[in-house]
């Protein structure tokens, strides 16, 4: 007869436990990171749009493998691209405490983890909605990851490439709903194109010096006065006014989306020209930059309402 305890008593300490926990805690938060959560929400839900605007037949198990395709294809993206970047993230004060360069996740890791999302998220559109989204997921990870990562090091015109997969997900959502594209859906894809530019400009011009030191080529480093980039962002904002407000002569919507969009494209267009022409161009960078914030829900929401009252 055995005199051992039934039950094993843990005399680990208190402290170690804890010790143990948080770093549980960190492993699991280092992997949330990579997936960039909030550029993979704006990702959902511009996808959103596209899908609610296209005003799809009530299908729920289409609509749950679409978002829950797109959110993974997002995050298996974005893993790949700081598993790319690692080293030109550990040059930059914003990126440094990123997982990889802060050496919290290791890079093979990295790389499987998003390669299995990448696979995961194709195959849930593909399957789940149809194969023109699934096919519109795996061209936004390979335009986003192949092409547009390894230019940013060699071009300054890998903003406006950069651009494309940006603006692929509305595409994504309206051929969930349709199985194909009609004419909203490519002004859509045209408005987050347009949408980008001025956007990206102001923060490639806040955070300049970061991009010089890692070798980026962008348009803030390679004029350093910033005029370029401040007349580069007004030309895209004219072009952002200009298609926002093309759905109206197309009779896709009425004047509650038009008037909406005009006012916040207009607002847009002038905090593009302030920073072009102001002499302090970080004031009028951080404000272009809050207006594009702003711009977007407002425009894209209005929308989706638009198209549910007119139709």
């Amino acid at each position: 007869m055995s005199l051992e305890p039934t039950e094993r008593v843990d005399l680990t300490p208190a402290s170690t436990l804890s010790e143990r926990s948080e770093n549980k805690a960190i492993a699991w938060s280092a992997y949330y990171e990579l997936t960039k959560p909030r550029l993979s929400l704006l990702s959902v839900i511009t996808a959103l749009v596209g899908y609610l605007a296209a005003l799809p037949e009530r299908d729920l198990s289409v609509l749950i493998f679409f978002l829950g395709g797109t959110a993974i294809c997002a995050a298996g993206a974005a893993t790949l691209n700081q598993y790319i970047e690692r080293g030109t993230d550990a040059l930059m004060k914003r990126t440094r405490e990123r997982p990889l360069p802060a050496g919290q996740v290791s890079p093979s890791i990295a790389l499987w983890l998003g390669v299995a999302l990448s696979i995961i998220g194709v195959a849930a559109l593909t399957f789940g909605a149809n194969y023109l989204a699934g096919a519109l997921g795996f061209a936004t990870i390979l335009t986003y990851t192949a092409i547009y990562t390894p230019l940013k090091l060699k071009t300054r015109w890998a903003t406006e490439i950069g651009a494309l997969p940006g603006a692929l997900p509305p595409l994504i959502g309206w051929a969930s709903a349709e199985g194909g594209i009609s004419a909203l859906g490519w002004i859509l894809f045209a408005i987050l194109s347009f949408w980008q530019i001025p956007h990206f400009m102001a923060i490639a011009w806040t955070f300049r010096k970061d991009y010089e030191s890692a070798g980026f080529p962008m348009l803030t480093v390679v004029d350093p006065s910033g005029r370029k980039a401040g007349i580069w962002a007004t030309i895209n904002a004219v072009a952002l006014l200009a298609v926002s407000v093309l759905p109206i002569f197309l009779g896709l919507c009425s004047w509650l989306y038009t008037t909406v969009a005009a006012v916040f494209g207009i607002w847009m267009l002038v905090r593009s020209i302030t920073f072009a022409t102001a002499s302090n161009r970080d004031s009028s960078a951080r404000k272009l930059f809050f207006n594009s914030i702003f711009y977007l829900p407002a425009v894209l929401f209005t929308l989706v309402i638009d198209r549910w009252i007119l139709f």
